[in-house]
């Protein structure tokens, strides 16, 4: 039978550096571990004392920790690596790379963000299109995946229509500029009728979404977005096998049933080895011209479940008509200047800078990363 501190390294091997998309146990990043009643005491060793990713990096290991029967506290000792654990490091970032080259376009250290639910009508979609605007209001290209194959409606969300082509054998997603930056936009709505019933099922609809992923050219995304269905079924399990490096953003309603329901979809990420990476409460009180609050949702389900969860509450969403107004004719509210706009910029920047920043060079395995994109390259 295996011991506590077993379960804690088979867990930890799970959880990825932000920067080099591998294992912090196999790269060599986890040290001594410790349990005493319960107690868990993990060494964790980074690459500088100063290392921006540090509070991403705690907050995994602390998250993935937190759910090995036997563990109740986690307390982390950070490190700073020797050169000598630092060229072992590199070495065995190398290898990986060669061994585990991506089938798809999307980049290892790409954020990937589910946007989640496990019940219909809290606003996912409405959520997705908005930060995907807010996002690409920051100058930066956003793909957006709309993954709910029966329900999509990004297309009339975001307001971008067409055909979708292939060049190279890939399919090529529709792009819409936003400011200085843009959209990248693939669904089942460019394929299908928008009235029209998808009869498929469920090994079908798994390989639309992989055939989305796989064998579409999201090359050059800064972000991928991606819009789920309800539920913790087949899709849910396809994109959590073939993208290991995303993260769940859960979305309720201040309803305690939708809480709830969005708790087992936490649960499902967890036992999935995807990090859940925040909390949204949409459709918030709303608050009249007058002055008033009218909790039509109730109120707190949001925070209530954060709490539970140990993971932030990114945003709280309040319920305002211009939101679905902007929805129906293409124009979401974060592209106008109001209170919406404003929460999602916010919201926006928060991922940006803590939550799940974008891939580039100012990060404390910087170096690193260009030495082994180098390193792939000429091999």
């Amino acid at each position: 039978m295996k011991s506590v501190i077993e379960d804690l390294r088979e867990r930890l091997a799970h959880v990825l550096d932000p920067e080099l998309g591998a294992s912090i146990v196999e790269l060599g990043m986890v040290g001594d571990i410790e349990v005493n009643n319960g107690h868990a005491i993990i060494e964790v060793a980074l690459t500088t004392g100063r290392c921006p990713m540090r509070a991403q990096i705690e907050r995994a290991v602390t998250e993935a920790a937190r759910v090995v029967p036997g563990v109740e506290t986690v307390a982390l000792t950070m490190t700073q690596m020797t050169p000598e654990q630092k060229a072992v490091l590199m070495d065995t970032a190398r290898r990986l790379a060669q061994e585990t080259a991506p089938s798809t376009t999307i980049g290892r250290t790409t954020p990937v963000i589910a946007i989640s639910s496990g019940k219909g009508g809290v606003g996912k979609s409405s959520v997705t299109a908005n930060l995907a605007v807010a996002l690409a209001a920051q100058g930066l290209c956003v793909g957006v995946l709309d993954a709910d194959i029966w329900g999509f409606s990004l297309p009339r969300l975001l307001g971008i229509s067409g055909e979708v082509s292939a060049e190279g054998g890939k399919m090529q997603p529709l792009e819409r500029a936003i400011g200085a930056g843009s959209i990248k936009l693939l669904s089942m709505g460019f394929l299908a009728e928008e009235e029209r019933a998808l009869l498929w099922r469920g090994l079908i609809v798994q390989r639309a979404v992989q055939q989305f992923i796989e064998d579409a050219n999201w090359d050059g995304v800064d972000y991928l977005l991606i819009d789920t269905p309800p539920g913790t079924g087949d899709i849910a399990m396809t994109l959590a096998r073939v993208l290991p490096q995303m993260g769940h953003i859960i979305v309720t309603t201040p309803a305690m049933a939708a809480q709830r329901v969005a708790a087992r979809m936490a649960d499902f990420a967890r036992r999935s080895n995807v990090r859940v990476l925040g909390v949204i409460e949409n459709m918030s009180p709303l608050v009249c011209s007058c002055g008033e609050i009218h909790e039509i949702f109730g109120s707190g389900g949001g925070s209530s479940l954060a709490e539970e969860l140990g993971s932030p509450l990114l945003a709280t969403i309040p319920l305002r008509a211009h939101v679905s107004r902007g929805g129906d004719e293409g124009t979401p509210a974060a592209l106008g200047d109001n209170g919406t706009a404003e929460l999602f910029a916010a919201l926006a920047h928060q991922l940006m800078d803590d939550i799940a920043p974008p891939a580039g060079m100012s990060g404390c395995t910087a170096r690193l990363v260009a030495a082994l994109n180098d390193a792939v390259e000429s091999a």
